[in-house]
């Protein structure tokens, strides 16, 4: 059925936001309706917001310079609003946008993006457009995490993420130290990135062998289970979920980590009088922030999930 157009610029001005909530509130699940606008409807998004919740798709048809459209819709009662980390888990090319805004998909990752938005004080509308857009974009073929059987995606993060940690983290452990001893005279700040370097080399090192010795065992176990159709032995941790929550929770605590080493360096800007070991640290801690923010999202919004929903599907004695 073709959406209900509220033409809103002959309204006078005073009645506007009352009759678009109106219109709105007698809407049904599912439907709709286009207002036409001569500006940008910007506060009403963040009014309805404030008013009605995040039950409400928002979604531009067209924008300006004379008239503005925007396609509002009511959610259904049952349709999930989907979070950060669902959102990345099925469209990577999304997370790339969250990247950008410094909305965090990964520890952060059970937020809205509305919910992000307003909380780090962020245009929710623009990045709600931009993920409309990358939706309708072409685009080359992802990776495909999310559709890799369990066993695989543990090996990939083992000889990918793990493998990649293992081999830059001595040496950018060995260049923090040496940077800080050389330049934190002048850059006090390199005294608490030193500090910051070891806190996450110790914590990676023992989480990746928790994952490698323990957990992945446990879920390559579980796929074999579900692909013989037979019954699993209980695990000496109770359910799968106990681990997680650990993980979960080290994930969280090297987020900090790497949110706090950004924040130090002014976002890896270097300074004037930085030297060639300077730059080195910046550009090898920059690449694996990246790296361990790919490598949290593949486990904190794929396989974990998925890995407590086998668990349940299967018969454990």
């Amino acid at each position: 059925m073709e959406s209900t157009v509220l033409n809103v610029s002959l309204i006078e001005p005073k009645l506007k936001h009352p009759t678009i909530f109106a219109q709105f509130d007698e809407l049904t699940d599912g439907e709709d309706f286009i207002i036409l606008n001569d500006h940008d409807p910007k506060p009403l998004y963040y009014q309805l917001l404030a008013e009605r919740g995040n039950i409400f798709n928002w979604e531009y048809l067209e924008e300006g310079p004379i008239y503005w459209r925007v396609k509002i819709g009511k959610r259904k009662i049952h349709e999930g609003i989907e979070t950060l980390g669902e959102i990345a888990a099925k469209d990577l090319k999304k997370a790339q946008i969250f990247k950008k805004y410094g909305l965090d998909f990964c520890c952060g990752g059970k937020k809205t993006v509305k919910e992000a938005c307003v909380e780090k004080g962020i245009d929710a509308v623009q990045v709600e457009k931009e993920l409309q857009q990358a939706e309708s974009a072409i685009q080359s073929h992802p990776i495909p995490y999310n559709e890799w059987n369990l066993d695989f995606l543990t090996d990939y993060i083992i000889n990918t993420h793990h493998a990649y940690t293992r081999k830059v983290l001595p040496d950018i452990k060995t260049y923090a130290n040496k940077v800080r001893r050389v330049h934190h005279t002048y850059h006090p700040e390199l005294v608490r990135i030193d500090e910051l370097v070891l806190a996450a080399y110790e914590e990676l090192f023992s989480h990746m062998h928790k994952e490698e010795k323990i957990l992945f065992p446990y879920i390559k176990k579980l796929v074999a289970a579900q692909n013989t159709q037979t019954n699993h032995e209980r695990s000496h941790f109770g359910v799968i979920q106990n681990p997680i929550n650990m993980m979960e929770m080290e994930h969280e605590t090297l987020g900090n980590y790497l949110k706090e080493l950004r924040e130090l360096s002014q976002d890896y800007r270097l300074p004037e009088d930085a030297c060639a070991s300077y730059s080195l640290l910046y550009r090898m801690l920059e690449a694996l922030e990246e790296d361990i923010h790919l490598h949290i999202h593949l486990e904190n919004n794929i396989l974990f999930p998925k890995a407590v929903e086998m668990e349940k599907s299967i018969a454990i004695n």
